[in-house]
């Protein structure tokens, strides 16, 4: 409001605008000016290392995009969120899923909702380090409190006993209270493969799956046809 003040009331003067239309004019600029900077620091915090839009995904590539289409574009709106509702993306490499993870979290950013984006097994380092230095109630909370937990690349290592219990209990926490988006080049009956027991692997499936939309990504890599 200080930095516009002197140009608004010069051009106030010259309208002969009254000075409630001056004070409303200042809070809106105020109200915009804070909600840009809020929507700034959300992408700070959300860890992505770009801001991806969906204008930028090619649904001609395969047919299973055309048939999702109108259900991915859905996603944008992010009703999912505001009723905690978990995605689940799941398909082979280079069929879309990081791509699309990373364009749903950019536009959560930009609707000033807080987001993490991660990597499953980098959460489980870190999750693994803070129990080692007992720090993990305070890293936990870091992995359960935004409302959009992007967690991408589940299946492609092994979590072990330690990470997969530890992965049960962000999942756990966050169940039906705040949203989290998966990816995974696994279908369900194989995450037994990535969890310490096929108990584990149900329990997670389970919590995930209940409310939920899934999506299978299918055909060839989109990397390969960029080459």
């Amino acid at each position: 409001m200080a930095q516009d003040l002197d140009a608004i009331l010069e051009d106030a003067n010259k309208k002969n605008t009254d000075f409630l239309s001056i004070l409303d004019r200042l809070a809106d600029l105020e109200t915009e000016h804070r909600r840009q900077n809020a929507i700034k620091l959300r992408f700070q915090q959300s860890k992505l290392n770009e801001k991806t839009t969906i204008d930028q995904f090619d649904f001609n590539h395969h047919k299973s995009r055309k048939e999702q289409k109108t259900q991915i574009l859905n996603l944008f709106n992010l009703e999912f969120v505001t009723e905690h509702k978990d995605v689940i993306l799941i398909g082979n490499p280079g069929t879309g899923k990081t791509f699309l993870a990373k364009s749903i979290a950019y536009a959560a950013c930009n609707a000033n909702v807080k987001v993490l984006f991660t990597t499953a097994i980098d959460m489980i380092n870190h999750l693994i380090a803070a129990e080692a230095d007992h720090s993990l109630l305070k890293k936990l909370h870091y992995y359960q409190s935004p409302a959009l937990l992007v967690c991408d690349e589940l299946g492609y290592l092994s979590l072990g006993q330690q990470g997969s219990h530890l992965f049960f209990q962000v999942i756990s926490a966050r169940h039906q209270i705040k949203s989290t988006l998966l990816t995974t080049n696994l279908p369900f009956a194989e995450w037994g493969n990535v969890f310490d027991s096929t108990t584990v692997a149900t329990a997670i499936a389970d919590r995930l799956v209940h409310n939920s939309e899934v999506l299978i990504m299918r055909g060839t890599s989109y990397r390969r046809k960029q080459k």
